[in-house]
C-alpha cells in the first residue's frame, strides 16, 4: 500500500512559478535566495514545484509569499488570484 500525497492546491506550481518571473529570477537564483531555509531547495527543485511535481515546505511557501507581498493564503487559494504586478 502506497503512501497518498495529501491534496496540493491546483494553482500553486502556476503562482509559484509567476512568482519567481515577476522577481526576473532564474530557477537557480530562486534557489540562492532561499538557502536561508532549513532544508533549502535546489534548482532542479524548484522546477518541480512549478511543475507540480513537488510540494514545497511551509518555510518555503512562506518565504515566496514575503517576496511577492501577499499573504500565504493567496498562494494556497486557489479562488485567489496573485495581485497585479
Amino acid at each position: 500500500m502506497g503512501r497518498q500525497r495529501r491534496a496540493q492546491p491546483k494553482r500553486l506550481a502556476y503562482k509559484l512559478r509567476e512568482i519567481r518571473r515577476r522577481l526576473d529570477l532564474s530557477q537557480q537564483e530562486m534557489a540562492e535566495r532561499l538557502q536561508h531555509v532549513p532544508s533549502p531547495p535546489y534548482p532542479g527543485l524548484i522546477s518541480r514545484y512549478e511543475q507540480g511535481k513537488a510540494e514545497p515546505s511551509l518555510l518555503v511557501l512562506l518565504e515566496y509569499a514575503r517576496f511577492a507581498g501577499i499573504s500565504m493564503d493567496v498562494l494556497v487559494d486557489d479562488k485567489q488570484n496573485l495581485p497585479k504586478k
